[in-house]
């Protein structure tokens, strides 16, 4: 759990995926075309993976995939990420993390 703490707090954006979700690809792709550039663990290349995976589960993540952290906190998976979305309230929390155009 430490080292999922650690990569959350020291990074804006994180999403902890795995190479084979399509969800994971999906809210990767809708973070990048709201203007922000997270940075994406595929836990499935990790040696940590399954460790970081039980974690995200201890921390409540109902799907261990995708898990989404913004300025260190769980957001939770692919459900909570697309209900902000579509409220609007998504684009407000990622403000700070989109790039200049």
């Amino acid at each position: 759990m430490d080292k999922v703490n650690r990569l959350a707090s020291e990074n804006g954006v994180v999403i902890f995926s795995k190479s084979t979700c399509c969800l994971c690809y999906a809210v990767t792709i809708l973070f990048k075309e709201l203007g922000v550039r997270p940075v994406v663990l595929e836990l499935d290349q990790d040696p940590d993976g399954r460790e970081m995976e039980k974690a995200l589960s201890r921390m409540g993540c109902n799907a261990p995939v995708p898990a989404v952290f913004i300025a260190g906190k769980l957001i939770g998976s692919t459900n909570e990420v697309m209900s902000l979305h579509l409220s609007g309230s998504l684009g407000q929390l990622l403000k700070p993390y989109q790039a200049e155009n």
